[in-house]
């Protein structure tokens, strides 16, 4: 199975899969992915309603074409309220592929298979590795510590190296990848394609502020730092003069009732809410809160342009 690579699983000309993105991935990326010879994939939850999201499926269908594939992420564990009903929407309507992200795959992988979509899962380590692999998951996404968002703790090169000398399915990285070299770095490491997110932020299809997108294009690598202020779990932004303002690190008050087991989901609960919000209004319109999530990737970023061409860059 390790000779398998992304191109073989999802019939795409070249092993990049254009990763989903919270409130940035949306049909018009996906759509120009498919066209350039890659697959897109967007966050279920970026769609408010199942009409929405069933609405979207549809309209990828139609744009599908040859050497392209489409593709979703869901959130499996209890957080997601939503998560039952879009998976039975995706299985209704079908799509190539579904990326898991922070919970048992266990039913998606059951549902999916039935309707004949793959199912790629999200993992930081070996031990959840071999969790997915023995639960029947077609591919693992590798999340290293040069991914934007919420990313692991491993480089790229030594979690590659590992999963794919311990598991027997196809292993896609996540993170770190900003250009052709980057990309040919990971397949030698083992890889079999790669996911990548922040480098399309900055194109003229992803529906993100002017601003967003020009902060990829200005800030760099050494410019992303860790911050506990979004969800609670540390996740990568843009070290903007108001993530300096406000600091990277949970309050004191909010480690206290970390501590506390009764008002420990709570307190989670309420700086996701939170977080997301000033993720979102950031990412969607003025505002000098700018919290902007972003990968170290963004180095390679010189300028906004179609996804058509950021593809180019990554590939030639």
């Amino acid at each position: 199975m390790m000779s398998v690579q992304l191109t073989d699983i999802l019939h795409i000309k070249y092993p990049i899969i254009q990763a989903p993105m919270f409130l940035v991935s949306n049909v018009a990326m996906v759509k120009e992915a498919m066209n350039s010879g890659i697959a897109g994939c967007i966050p279920a939850l970026n769609y408010r309603t199942l009409d929405e999201l069933q609405n979207a499926i549809r309209a990828l269908h139609e744009a599908k074409v040859e050497g392209g594939a489409f593709g979703f992420n869901l959130i499996v564990n209890k957080s997601n309220v939503k998560y039952k009903a879009q998976l039975e929407v995706l299985c209704h309507e079908g799509c190539d592929f579904i990326i898991t992200s922070l919970g048992s795959p266990e039913e998606t992988i059951n549902q999916a298979h039935k309707v004949g979509i793959k199912v790629f899962c999200d993992v930081v380590d070996l031990n959840y590795a071999q969790k997915v692999e023995r639960l029947g998951a077609d591919a693992i996404i590798a999340v290293n510590n040069k991914a934007g968002g919420h990313r692991g703790g491993m480089s790229p090169e030594s979690l590659i190296k590992m999963l794919v000398a311990h598991c027997n399915i196809p292993i896609i990285s996540a993170g770190g990848v900003g250009c052709k070299a980057d990309l040919d770095k990971m397949l030698n490491y083992g890889a079999a394609g790669v996911s990548v997110g922040s480098p399309f932020i900055a194109s003229e299809e992803a529906n993100v502020t002017e601003a967003y997108k020009k902060a990829c294009v200005d800030y760099g690598a050494n410019d992303i730092v860790m911050t506990e202020r979004i969800s609670g779990t540390p996740c990568t932004v843009i070290n903007t003069p108001y993530v300096q303002k406000i600091g990277t690190k949970a309050t004191w008050i909010e480690n206290l009732l970390n501590k506390n087991k009764s008002l420990k989901k709570w307190v989670k609960l309420i700086r996701f809410a939170i977080g997301m919000n000033a993720t979102k209004n950031a990412a969607t319109k003025a505002t000098y809160k700018t919290v902007w999530v972003a990968g170290p990737s963004i180095e390679h970023t010189h300028a906004i342009l179609p996804v058509k061409e950021i593809v180019k860059k990554l590939i030639s």
